[in-house]
């Protein structure tokens, strides 16, 4: 079941971004970032200082989570953004990537948006799952404040499609 992320459900949170963040960008930020500066007590301190639109697939065990809002992209204003998408990687190939890529793009009809977007560090092996789903490479590239890699934008044209 897809729900709203609560404030008890930000452990949890932190721990599938942390472990999916350590494995889809090996290799594309250096470990002494992955393992020693980012930690889930890091992460908690974060989700609790910002509210930000998310949910949580949890069937008992929250498994993955989406972090959504407006596109802040001074060429993208009708443009909903998936901030974060992660699966926690223990339940890699149960299909709940596409249940919560799909749940985003629901909720940003809901929102009024027929177009979204999404940044990834250039590398990340996600792309073809992104690409999969419909998005495609805008062309758009900045670096990653946090990490200092580059990014690249994905773009849909149609959610309704």
């Amino acid at each position: 079941m897809i729900r709203p992320i609560t404030a008890d459900d930000v452990p949890r949170v932190a721990e599938i971004h942390l472990l999916g963040q350590r494995q889809a960008y090996r290799g594309i930020v250096p470990d002494e970032m992955l393992f020693g500066k980012m930690t889930i007590a890091k992460r908690i301190k974060y989700y609790d200082a910002n509210a930000l639109e998310g949910y949580v697939y949890d069937d008992g065990i929250i498994k993955a989570f989406t972090i959504m809002a407006p596109c802040k992209d001074a060429d993208k204003p009708n443009y909903f953004e998936l901030f974060r998408i992660f699966v926690d990687p223990f339940m890699h190939g149960e299909g709940l990537g596409r249940k919560m890529a799909l749940h985003f793009e629901q909720c940003a009809t809901r929102h009024g948006y027929d177009k979204a977007c999404l940044w990834a560090l250039e590398g990340n092996t996600a792309a073809a799952f992104y690409e999969k789903m419909g998005y495609h490479k805008d062309g758009a590239r900045k670096i990653s404040g946090y990490f200092n890699v580059p990014e690249v934008r994905f773009t849909k044209l149609s959610l309704r499609a």
